[in-house]
């Protein structure tokens, strides 16, 4: 497939993005002196920024190359909610999957950055898992994009109670049903809960943790191929897809396996890299590319991603420029 008609397959694709979202919020400014109250900058204020966030960069990523996301999640009845369906809307992104909760507050992260220089993070945010309220609103709202026709389901979990065990299980268990994939981007919490979906990213910090095995990558590949076996024993999902940071990825469908290298970069910020691979890897599944390829595109995208400073989507152009050089 050329790369014109990999993007054109792209389009046509409806991908509901499930998971913790929330606003990146920026105060930059610069710093000339210290406050006389306390030995502190003070930043004279030049700029004040908002941007999508969390589950919803994935979104953004997904939008990026062509297609069309559909975030699902639960957002407070507050000013970050307010901010967060206005961004959305800017990027003329459907606000049809978000539900607005006076129970529930939004995560707004908060950057102080003064002369270039990040000075602090102040985090406004719940983090306990949603009501049994909540999850029968939000699985009723999905079940019901599902059945109106999607391509697949990226679930996006960033530990803040959106993705309780509950809404996981019901999820991957309707998708299946309805012969719809599912693929996972994991945080410890609930690593074991993700049973039976489509493709699972874990990074490999993660699935160390996961397993329980301790190995050092690449020296002991045969410990990391154990520890992947062990992965796919427990939670039955079709193919296995691990970040290797620096060392590239790899992928396993079955007996097929590929490690794919990194390519050298000048990285700048690994921030949202994440988000990037498993957009571009979920677009590939979709189309039917085999995994070598899937892998291949996906390590490409999140490597070019890098060069950024700031958490940013992939651009169409770029990718495709990068993948008609490879």
């Amino acid at each position: 497939m050329n790369t014109q008609k990999l993007f054109q397959a792209f389009s046509n694709k409806k991908i509901i993005v499930l998971g913790d979202i929330m606003i990146d919020a920026y105060v930059e400014g610069s710093v000339s002196r210290i406050s006389p109250e306390a030995p502190v900058p003070i930043i004279s204020l030049e700029q004040n920024e908002k941007r999508l966030g969390g589950a919803a960069n994935v979104a953004l990523n997904l939008l990026s190359l062509g297609a069309q996301p559909i975030i699902c999640s639960i957002i407070g009845n507050d000013d970050g909610g307010k901010s967060f369906l206005d961004l959305l809307r800017e990027k003329g992104m459907t606000t049809d999957g978000v539900l607005v909760d006076n129970q529930r507050k939004t995560t707004v992260k908060t950057r102080l950055i003064g002369n270039n220089q990040h000075l602090l993070r102040i985090d406004d945010e719940q983090t306990n898992a949603i009501s049994e309220e909540q999850e029968t609103k939000i699985l009723a709202k999905i079940f019901e994009l599902i059945d109106n026709g999607v391509d697949a389901i990226i679930l996006e979990d960033y530990n803040k109670g959106v993705l309780t065990k509950k809404v996981i299980r019901k999820t991957i268990d309707y998708a299946n049903k309805k012969d719809v994939p599912t693929t996972v981007d994991p945080k410890k919490e609930n690593f074991w809960e993700y049973k039976n979906a489509t493709l699972f990213k874990p990074n490999l910090k993660e699935l160390k943790e996961g397993v329980n095995i301790d190995f050092s990558f690449p020296k002991e590949k045969e410990k990391f191929e154990k520890a992947v076996a062990q992965l796919e024993k427990q939670l039955n999902n079709k193919i296995s897809f691990v970040t290797l940071s620096e060392y590239g990825v790899f992928i396993k469908d079955n007996d097929r396996k590929s490690y794919i290298p990194a390519h050298i970069r000048n990285i700048a910020d690994v921030s949202g890299a994440g988000d990037t691979v498993i957009s571009v890897a979920t677009l590939c599944l979709t189309i039917g590319l085999p995994i070598d390829k899937i892998a291949a595109i996906a390590n490409l995208a999140g490597g070019l991603v890098c060069e950024q400073v700031g958490v940013v989507p992939i651009t169409k152009e770029l990718l495709q420029k990068e993948i008609e050089q490879l």
